[in-house]
């Protein structure tokens, strides 16, 4: 599994287009919009194949007991695995800027759930679904922290 650090502030997929000399990508206006980077800050980029992550997130995804798909939107970058409304179990695997938990879900997918603390497993209700990052509420905490 790949470390991530604490410092990682954004996640999206992006077409790099050819600009005579010059290489650009678009960045999501939800990133701006939700703080994960301000204009005219400077930020170090990493880039990720395509293809290699495609087929990881295939394999992970047939092992995967909710199966999920891979569904592609409009604009060729995938779908995400949670839906507004669904209830799920998510393992809460360290805490962000904010306070609040951090999950990851299918495909490295990030589900944000406040007041979650890292090891635990609650229930939660995803209320607000964007491209690279879900919102989410604890219906019922991890019965092991009770």
């Amino acid at each position: 599994m790949v470390e991530i650090p604490d410092t990682l502030r954004s996640v999206f997929t992006a077409t790099i287009e050819s600009d005579d000399e010059s290489y650009t990508f678009e960045i999501p206006e939800n990133e701006v919009r939700h703080d994960a980077i301000q204009p005219g800050e400077t930020y170090r980029i990493a880039v990720l194949e395509a293809e290699a992550t495609t087929a990881r997130s295939e394999s992970h995804l047939s092992d995967s007991p909710s199966g999920s798909s891979s569904a592609v939107g409009e604009h060729g970058s995938p779908e995400p695995p949670v839906e507004e409304g669904k209830i799920r179990d998510v393992s809460v695997e360290t805490v962000g800027d904010q306070g609040d938990g951090i999950a990851k879900v299918d495909r490295g997918y990030v589900v944000i759930v406040p007041e979650a603390q890292p090891g635990e497993v609650p229930t939660v209700e995803i209320e607000q679904v964007q491209q690279n990052v879900a919102f989410a509420s604890i219906v019922e905490p991890d019965p092991r922290t009770l």
